[in-house]
């Protein structure tokens, strides 16, 4: 057995239950990527409105 609560198990299936083990791997790759990918977008977005803020503050 693998030792993993009932919970557990029945979210991974809810989640992963029609993915094979490739597909799985994949998904996770991509939804890492994507958060990834979010806090660059985050972080150059704070980094715009300093730039604007500070220009502001030159005129």
């Amino acid at each position: 057995m693998l030792e993993i609560s009932d919970y557990t198990y029945l979210r991974w299936h809810t989640q992963y239950g029609g993915l094979k083990a490739d597909d799985a791997k994949e998904l996770r790759r991509l939804k890492d990527e994507n958060g990834r990918l979010k806090r660059v977008v985050a972080d150059l977005t704070l980094d715009n409105a300093m730039l604007r803020e500070a220009a502001r503050g030159n005129s």
